[in-house]
């Protein structure tokens, strides 16, 4: 199929999924105008050049947020929202004046809006919706997302799950496997402030023994699922980016382990988890929680993923090749 005429807009172009994009749509022969604060074609708060690249674009990819890979205080808790509503607002606000506005506008969004699950896996059509600070910033978002009348732009909000790849999450959990601290990471009792707990950021005891699940997908799959968005009319509001082969945590981890023959791993408890996501500067949140996600509009729709299994996602990440 011929790639669209117009180009592509890219949100949120420096961070781990933007840079994966940008290369692999140029070198399809899109054209891509990016938007940053920082090293783009156009920085946010000019909403004028913003209006200019969106009108005619033939897709609008939203992605701008600041990480949740922070401790959770007031002033990072603002941040959080605060980048991700603002640069929705503004493409949206550009969309909603273009004279040729594009199609398709795919936004981050993210799995962890779906609540602790360790009965059974969330989709789009059964899935619970959670509660908490973390929650809380995914349903923003999307409220952002799907909040102002655009007739001719089909929106989709693309619930991610851990995204694996080259860099990304993986880049310290191959430091921390490598120096023996590669271990399955076990929940248990630690105390929540009052004020963390009205703030939503405290997490509670759940699955034991590292049996949280693990859903994720690999990032070319995250692309190709973008690419199968633009081909595949009948998808619209939010579609779960998640491998259908959700794992657990500690099974990801014992890959990790095999993957870089680093035998050794002992079992981390909470205490110590919530030790070093101090030191860190990290939330245990991101670990801890059961995310058991299935794409459930994609697999009906056809969508194939090139990397289903979790060891042959872990292995081209860490560049492997797999024994003939």
């Amino acid at each position: 199929m011929p790639a669209p005429a117009g180009p592509v807009v890219i949100g949120g172009s420096t961070g781990f999924m933007g840079q994966y994009l940008i290369p692999r749509l140029r070198s399809a022969g899109r054209e891509v105008i990016t938007i940053s604060r920082t090293d783009a074609d156009i920085s946010w708060g000019d909403q004028r050049a913003i209006d200019s690249a969106v009108d005619g674009a033939s897709l609008v990819i939203g992605l701008a947020g600041k990480s949740v890979n922070c401790r959770y205080t007031a002033e990072n808790r603002a941040a959080i929202f605060r980048s991700r509503l603002d640069t929705t607002a503004s493409l949206s606000t550009a969309i909603a004046t273009a004279t040729n506005p594009p199609p398709l506008w795919v936004n981050s969004s993210t799995a962890t809006i779906y609540r602790h699950a360790e009965d059974r896996p969330m989709t789009e059509s059964s899935g619970e919706i959670g509660r908490g600070f973390s929650v809380e910033v995914a349903r923003a978002w999307e409220r952002a997302l799907f909040a102002d009348d655009l007739p001719q732009t089909r929106r989709v909000a693309l619930r991610s799950a851990i995204v694996l790849g080259h860099g990304g999450v993986l880049g310290p959990i191959r430091t921390l496997a490598r120096r023996g601290l590669g271990g399955s990471q076990h929940d248990g009792r630690w105390p929540i402030t009052p004020a963390r707990r009205a703030a939503g950021t405290g997490h509670s005891p759940g699955a034991r023994r590292g049996r949280q699940r693990f859903s994720w997908v690999h990032v070319e799959d995250v692309a190709r699922i973008i690419d199968f968005l633009e081909q595949t009319p009948s998808l619209e509001g939010p579609v779960n980016a998640s491998s259908p082969n959700p794992s657990d945590n500690a099974e990801f981890m014992a890959v990790v382990r095999r993957l870089l023959g680093a035998g050794f791993g002992p079992p981390l408890p909470r205490w110590m988890l919530e030790i070093g996501a101090m030191g860190m500067r990290t939330e245990t949140e991101l670990i801890l929680k059961s995310r058991w996600v299935i794409p459930e509009k994609l697999t009906l729709a056809g969508f194939e993923f090139a990397y289903s299994k979790l060891e042959d996602a872990v292995r081209e990440s860490f560049d492997l090749r797999r024994a003939a």
